[in-house]
Order: C-alpha cells, then sequence, then structure tokens
C-alpha cells in the first residue's frame, strides 16, 4: 500500500476491478443512530460486500444514545456494552481485518484495545478531533491514563482514514503510516430534487441537542432578520429548541424524514466557534443541505472552508454583520437561491457523494487485504498464532 494515500475528492483514481477473498469486521462506536457510525461505516457495507466478507458490530447500542441526548444517566447501557467484550473478541478472532470507529472500548487505554485485537491488522477512523476528548479533559487522571491513546493506536494502524485535512494534518504528525481522507458523504439516491418551498424564507439546522447550543451564536443576526420580515428557523434533530424573538419549528430527526425535512427550508446553516474540536469537525450537514440543491451558510472554520465555495455555493460569514447580510441576501433572492443551490447539488454529485468515494474505499481495502493475504502466505503458522 502506498505511503500516506490522499484523497480530497477532485480527482479520485480510477477504481480496478476487485475480486478478493477477505473477511472484515466493521467495529462501530455507535448503532444506527449514531451519525459517524451509520456515515463512516455502515452506509459502505452494502457496496464493499461485493468483495469482501463483512460483519458490522456496534459497540454502543441505541439506548445509549437516546440517554446521552435526553441527558439520562448512561452508566447501564454502558455497562451492557462491556457485558458484550466476549463476543467482540470472538468477532475479532474470526476477521483477517478489523474497521475501528474511533476506538474498540472507550474509556480504557490503548494496552486494553491492543489486548483485545490480538495481533488482527486494523484501521483506525476518525471524522472528529475525538483525541481531545482525553487529551484535553479536566481529569488529570484521564488525561495521564488515555491522553496519548489515540496516538498509539493510530501508530499501530494498518491504516488511518479521516475526514478532513486538519485530522489529516494531526494524523500525519502523530506518525500514522498510512492515511487515507475521505470526506463524509451524501448518499444521493436518499436526496431527490425537490422544489423550494412556498411560505415564509426558512432556514435549516441539523444537529443533535449536544451540538444545538452552537445556533445561540446567531440569536442577533436571526432575531434582527425576523424582525424585517417573516422568518422561521426549522431546528432538526434537536426537539425543544428555542430562540426568543425567532419563529423556531423543532423536529425530531430520523433517517427517514431528514432529506424531506431539509427540502423544507431555502437555506441551510452551519455556525461553529473557531475552536480546536470545531476545526476537527467534517462539515457532513452542509454537504445535506448541498445535496438537496439549497445554499449553505457557514463559519470559516476547519473543512468548512473546503466545502463551502462562498459566493457559488453559499457562503462562508466571519460574525454576525456577514452572516446578517448573506441571509438577507438569499432571503430576497429567490434567484440568488436557485442559482447556488443548483451549484451546490453539483458540487455534492461530483465531491461529496457516495458514488465517488465508495469505489475508492473498496479499492484501498481489497488492496489492504491483498497484503495481509501475501504476508500470511509467507508465514505458514500465523493463523495459528492468532
Amino acid at each position: 500500500m502506498s505511503e500516506k494515500l490522499r484523497f480530497t475528492c477532485p480527482d479520485p483514481p480510477a477504481p480496478r476491478a476487485a475480486a478478493v477473498s477477505g473477511s472484515l469486521l466493521c467495529a462501530t462506536r455507535y448503532g444506527a443512530l449514531g451519525a459517524s457510525s451509520r456515515l463512516r461505516l455502515a452506509q459502505y457495507i452494502p457496496h464493499l460486500s461485493q468483495a469482501i466478507q463483512i460483519e458490522h458490530r456496534p459497540f454502543l447500542q441505541d439506548d445509549y444514545l437516546r440517554a446521552l441526548y435526553g441527558g439520562r444517566f448512561r452508566a447501564l447501557p454502558a455497562a451492557r456494552a462491556y457485558l458484550r467484550v466476549a463476543g467482540l473478541r470472538a468477532a475479532i478472532r474470526r476477521h483477517d481485518l478489523l474497521w475501528i470507529e474511533k476506538e474498540l472500548l472507550p474509556w480504557l487505554p490503548h494496552q486494553a484495545e491492543r489486548i483485545l485485537m490480538g495481533g488482527t491488522p486494523y484501521i483506525l477512523d476518525f471524522d472528529d478531533a475525538w483525541a481531545l476528548r482525553y487529551a484535553d479533559s479536566p481529569s488529570r487522571l484521564v488525561r495521564a491514563a488515555l491522553g496519548h491513546k489515540f496516538t498509539h493506536l493510530l501508530r499501530g494502524s494498518a491504516l488511518t482514514i479521516v475526514a478532513n485535512e486538519t485530522l489529516y494534518h494531526w494524523a500525519s504528525a502523530e506518525g500514522a503510516r498510512n492515511i487515507l481522507l475521505l470526506p463524509t458523504v451524501v448518499d444521493l439516491a436518499r436526496y431527490p430534487l425537490l422544489p423550494a418551498p412556498d411560505g415564509p424564507f426558512t432556514i435549516g439546522w441539523i444537529g443533535t441537542p449536544l451540538t444545538a447550543a452552537y445556533l445561540d451564536a446567531l440569536a442577533a443576526p436571526l432575531r434582527q432578520l425576523a424582525a424585517e420580515a417573516p422568518l422561521k428557523l426549522l431546528v432538526i434533530g434537536a426537539p425543544g429548541y428555542t430562540l426568543p424573538g425567532v419563529e423556531v419549528e423543532s423536529q425530531p430527526w430520523s433517517e427517514a424524514n431528514e432529506s424531506a425535512l431539509i427540502a423544507r427550508c431555502h437555506a441551510g446553516i452551519m455556525p461553529l466557534p473557531d475552536s480546536e474540536w470545531a476545526n476537527g469537525k467534517s462539515g457532513y450537514k452542509l454537504i445535506q443541505y448541498m445535496a438537496m440543491a439549497r445554499p449553505a451558510i457557514a463559519s470559516p472554520v476547519g473543512a468548512n472552508n473546503r466545502i463551502v465555495n462562498s459566493g457559488e455555493t453559499g457562503f462562508l460569514a466571519a460574525d454576525a454583520l456577514a452572516w446578517l447580510q448573506n441571509l438577507r441576501a438569499l432571503r430576497d433572492s429567490p434567484d440568488l437561491r436557485a442559482r447556488m443551490g443548483a451549484a451546490a447539488r453539483r458540487r455534492a454529485e461530483r465531491h461529496y457523494s457516495l458514488g465517488v468515494t465508495a469505489p475508492v474505499l473498496l479499492e484501498t481495502l481489497t488492496e489492504l487485504l491483498g497484503n495481509i493475504a501475501e504476508r500470511r502466505a509467507k508465514t505458514p503458522f500465523a493463523r495459528l498464532a492468532r
């Protein structure tokens, strides 16, 4: 496998025909409710299974995320996850390659994960600056025990897959051997083109109850716009969110309804603070807006700078005045919204769709499995040692 693989969307390599026998265990952090688990790994399984035997094992089930988003006690679903570790170990030993989303055993040191994996080669996949959760913990004990966990894991990985430039540079600096930059993408079949809605200018935001607080930074410009003309803020995935002075419609998220809800908006937004954590985010909600042919407005932070072509597919807004002016421009010009929305859809089709990235990932994994098989063929007792 080539050193420091790098695929950033504009010109993906032409896929080779893949015919390889091998098995892969996808060890996601969450089940279907977890966006990163669903999008970074699970949505690729139908495509990869054309050439690879695949098993999918989430660590934390959906009851954990429901408790997290609802602000409820999470110890019981977490404990149930650890009771399933013996089954996870058995599954790892049945496969040639392990694909880990972030980490195998949350809150435990890397040595525990290496013991669990045994000698199975593994891939490490990140779509956030996950290492900061331990390295920047307010607990000195957590920092001491886990602060360097992800550095150890990526140095031992056969391949590190990251979602954006920030994570690519971090992994490279920390000593990753092979890195594939693969953005988080949409399945365009789930985003049919729908006309712009009637009614008041509607601004859309999609996320979770944990990230809805980012919307508070836009309180002043949104109130100003609401005072000027009818305005609605459609919040998807954070039930109960309110913003005094602005009409807010809050809708629960589901995979089945997210694209239809985005279609009810005239534009989508992604405000972020310029923090180390935010710079590691993958900008997926912007890609969702673009896939629905809606212009996107975002803070110029991290991957947002690459995803949004400011002035063409949407706008980058660095301060409250820029947010106000750009949202006002979209509100006042249906033609501008239509033109930017069409350009946004084209950009999503060319650079941020499953049809573009799936062949690249399939080729990369079949090559990696081929290398593993070749090495084992030269070591007759390798399988017995496992």
